[in-house]
């Protein structure tokens, strides 16, 4: 009797031993629940013309809000809010801040003012998102319509010149597709779907348009470990211009960007019950040569780009 008695408590301890090193990681959203996740990253932009180095500082502020509406045994649809969008840029002592917390005024003559009323139309607006069971947002079904709503009357942009076209290029891509997916990304797409054991492995590649620069991102994830409802993970990525990249084309000139590499690694929390960020903390750094061309004009210049992000779980 002692030893089945012994031999019982053996088979508890095993199976409390497996629980602990291996958890389905995947979107598991409460339906109709509000979920809301915070992010906020600093970059520092480092270029060097003529041997004068030229700096450029960032802090970019985004809040989330989920909710699952429906689902599928293949993917769930979501309601997807942006709260709040904030960017504050400080350019060589030029300080702009463009934030969807203002109405801006898309007929200003200044270009922050533009950039923040469009920021204040999409953060009124829902999106609706199908999403696999990795995070993946994979369609955003009123892409189209949001879109068009709104940049409905870019047409009264006062700007002129130079700064008027790339204004207009810069909302557009902002409202696009996948700028709007990329943006998702980032707090979602991070899962491997599926059953995982402790020191599993698995990858996510992605490509994303940053600052009109096309990047191929290829990130492994690490599973350390489990605690209670958290599972811990550590993430790399590496990071390079994407093959065949389309030069950036301003004012006349074509930037190419081709040499761009970088690393990006971070220590990141998951609720396994949700499968939702807890926290996410990383530090990125990309290097390399832009190639900058113009009628008679040519030459190098060289990048350096440093950065830190953390996303968090607000509820």
């Amino acid at each position: 009797m002692k030893k089945t008695f012994l031999s019982i408590i053996a088979v508890i301890a095993c199976i409390s031993v497996v629980a602990q090193t291996t958890a389905t990681l995947k979107m598991n959203l409460e339906k109709n629940k509000v979920y809301r996740l915070k992010s906020v990253s600093e970059q520092v932009i480092t270029q060097t013309m003529n041997g004068v180095q030229q700096t450029t500082e960032s802090k970019v502020n985004y809040t989330i809000s989920l909710k699952m509406i429906d689902a599928t045994s293949d993917f769930m649809i979501a309601e997807v809010h942006f709260d709040t969008l904030i960017t504050n840029t400080n350019a060589m002592g030029k300080v702009t801040t463009m934030s969807s917390v203002s109405e801006g005024d898309i007929k200003s003559a200044k270009t922050d003012d533009v950039i923040s009323s469009i920021m204040n139309r999409l953060s009124k607006n829902a999106l609706y998102v199908k999403m696999d069971f990795t995070g993946k947002p994979f369609e955003i079904v009123n892409s189209k319509m949001l879109s068009d709503l709104i940049l409905k009357d870019t047409s009264s942009i006062t700007l002129t010149g130079p700064t008027a076209a790339a204004v207009k290029k810069e909302i557009t891509n902002m409202i696009s597709d996948n700028s709007l997916k990329t943006m998702i990304n980032m707090f979602t797409w991070s899962l491997p779907g599926k059953q995982v054991s402790t020191g599993d492995t698995w990858k996510i590649s992605q490509q994303m348009n940053s600052g009109g620069m096309m990047l191929d991102i290829i990130t492994t994830y690490h599973l350390d470990g489990l605690n209670g409802n958290n599972a811990n993970i550590t993430v790399e990525s590496d990071i390079k211009a994407a093959e065949n990249a389309a030069p950036i084309e301003s004012g006349g000139a074509k930037v190419t960007y081709n040499d761009l590499k970088g690393l990006s690694k971070s220590n990141m929390v998951i609720d396994i019950r949700t499968g939702l960020l807890v926290e996410d903390k990383a530090k990125s750094h990309i290097a390399g040569n832009l190639g900058i061309s113009a009628p008679g004009f040519s030459m190098q210049m060289p990048m350096d780009i440093n950065g830190e992000s953390k996303v968090i779980s607000l509820q």
